[in-house]
């Protein structure tokens, strides 16, 4: 058994949806390693991306927003280990930081709410969004729509959209189902709209060097939640993502060895790119390759979006 002379502190952001992934985590670490609730202790750090609402991420520095507190704590001193909904992570993180755990994914879907569905929008709809990637798709589902910048925790867009701001807006279903609101909205197939990277995943970030808190972290760890997202986070690598930049990208376990699928798009939804492949589990190289064969096969006006 992992003992420590002191609970442990997970830091996390402060919304509804990052509490509870963060008791989520908690309630793991306590459960596989015997020990007691107050072995844990959840640490609420405020990051600039809850404290800034009105402009888009890529405009203000992007997923750094959501995790440069938390890493300054971490590297600090002030928390153990922090917890992120692993989509809003940048692909390239400091070596002091190891994402050391991924809880089982949740539903890897996007939600309408709002319409039962995209043809039943009225013309010329308005749909809320802050995603790069679900504006782009939307356009490609209704060129007709016009997207507008949608920020705020899941309840802030909520409430938004029943003020009549917007005819529909787009969430997570892990979210809303981590929220205990899962009968909220339509469900979307991946097949209409190919998730963000990492999406549905929560994961686990501790000090490289820290080897009994990535010990602990070790044994709540799923296996192929952990092999999906890295595959899908090497993809961003290979492509150079930013937040400016529409990509989607899905694995999936199959056998021994993970389906990856992968797209990017134009901001307004003229042009789509798309490959998929069979890789094996821990083929970084094959995701990274998949990734610049997508901007390989771009038009120059797609790929300049990769650049710089």
């Amino acid at each position: 058994m992992i003992l420590f002379d002191r609970p442990l502190r997970l830091g996390t952001r402060g919304s509804p949806l990052a509490l509870a992934q963060a008791r989520m985590t908690a309630r793991a670490l306590c459960d596989t390693h015997g020990w007691p609730d107050s072995a844990v202790a959840i640490v609420t750090v405020q990051t600039s991306g809850d404290r800034i609402q009105d402009r888009a991420l890529a405009e203000i520095g992007g997923k750094a927003l959501w995790t440069k507190e938390l890493d300054r704590a971490l590297a600090e001193g002030g928390i153990d280990f922090a917890v992120h909904s692993m989509k809003d992570v940048e692909t390239l993180r400091p070596a002091a930081m190891r994402i050391a755990a991924m809880l089982p994914r949740a539903d890897v879907r996007d939600k309408l709410v709002g319409a039962d569905s995209f043809d039943a929008l009225p013309d010329n709809p308005v749909v809320g969004t802050s995603s790069p990637r679900r504006a782009a798709q939307v356009a490609r589902l209704r060129p007709d729509a016009t997207v507008t910048l949608f920020r705020g925790n899941v309840a802030t867009r909520l409430a938004k959209l029943a003020a009549g701001e917007v005819h529909a807006t787009l969430l997570a279903a892990a979210g809303l189902d981590r929220l205990g609101q899962g009968d909220v909205g339509i469900t979307i197939p991946v097949d209409t709209m190919l998730p963000a990277p990492s999406q549905g995943a929560v994961g686990i970030e501790t000090l490289a060097d820290n080897e009994a808190v990535l010990a602990a972290l070790a044994a709540i760890s799923d296996a192929d939640t952990f092999d999906c997202v890295m595959a899908e986070r090497n993809v961003l690598m290979g492509l150079g993502g930013t937040c400016h930049s529409p990509i989607a990208a899905l694995a999936l376990v199959d056998g021994d060895r993970l389906h990856l699928r992968a797209e990017i798009i134009s901001p307004h939804g003229q042009e789509t790119v798309r490959d998929e492949a069979r890789i094996d589990r821990h083929d970084s190289d094959a995701a990274q390759a998949m990734g610049r064969s997508l901007l390989d096969r771009a038009s120059p006006a797609l790929r300049s979006l990769f650049e710089g």
